[in-house]
């Protein structure tokens, strides 16, 4: 899927003719579906408590290594972004009870956030087209987020997907909410940082990589 990729294999001696960039397919799908979802031919999300005149903060955290203090302290961050008063948070909350125990427990009473169950894959590509800012733990996030213009915070220390913070797409914040706090809130008031990450390059590619794939695979054959 990326250059990086490629070197990889290299390094392991993949004989550099049979190793071929392509970016990642699961971009084409997201492409896709948000072209799409622009031209009313998909349906989209339906939640009606959606407040359009506040900056939507999606949510996605659930990996094991943040179960237990880490989450909770997620959730601290989340509680004090809430009330400043200008977002909203929408958190599709997993159901394995280490996560949503604590979500339901440190969030479920909060106004300006809304706690939904886990969405199928359309509906949640619209949720994050419509977010100013895409906060997760999630591995995919951290490459379907910048293909649709989003700034990615990363609550992880570290990332099997290095391409995205090299190129300024996604930055790795941690799980202390101090540090969630102080990111979340440099995007939100800080126009030119926002637009420096939703503009930065996507190194997982350019919703081209099933034709590339195929068009090798069929000059393989002849």
């Amino acid at each position: 899927p990326t250059e990086g990729a490629a070197e990889n294999l290299r390094r392991d001696n993949v004989p550099p003719d049979r190793i071929l960039v392509t970016g990642n397919t699961g971009i084409d799908a997201v492409l896709q579906v948000n072209e799409k979802l622009a031209k009313g031919e998909l349906a989209g999300i339906h939640l009606p408590a959606l407040d359009p005149s506040r900056r939507l903060l999606v949510v996605t955290a659930h990996r094991r290594e943040n179960h237990g203090a880490p989450l909770e302290a997620v959730c601290e961050a989340l509680v004090r972004l809430a009330r400043r008063g200008d977002v909203q948070i929408v958190y599709p909350v997993h159901r394995n009870p280490q996560v949503a125990g604590p979500v339901e427990r440190m969030l479920g009473g909060e106004p300006s956030i809304l706690l939904c169950e886990p969405l199928d894959y359309v509906p949640f590509v619209d949720l994050m087209r419509r977010a100013y800012i895409l906060i997760t733990d999630s591995g995919g996030i951290q490459e379907e987020g910048p293909s649709l213009g989003k700034p990615v915070l990363v609550m992880r220390e570290k990332t099997e997907r290095p391409e995205a913070v090299e190129a300024g797409t996604v930055k790795l914040v941690g799980t202390v909410p101090e540090r969630i706090v102080s990111e979340a809130e440099l995007l939100l008031d800080n126009r030119a940082e926002f637009e420096r990450m939703s503009r930065a390059h996507n190194p997982y590619g350019d919703g081209h990589a099933s034709e590339r794939i195929a068009d090798a695979l069929a000059g393989s054959t002849q």
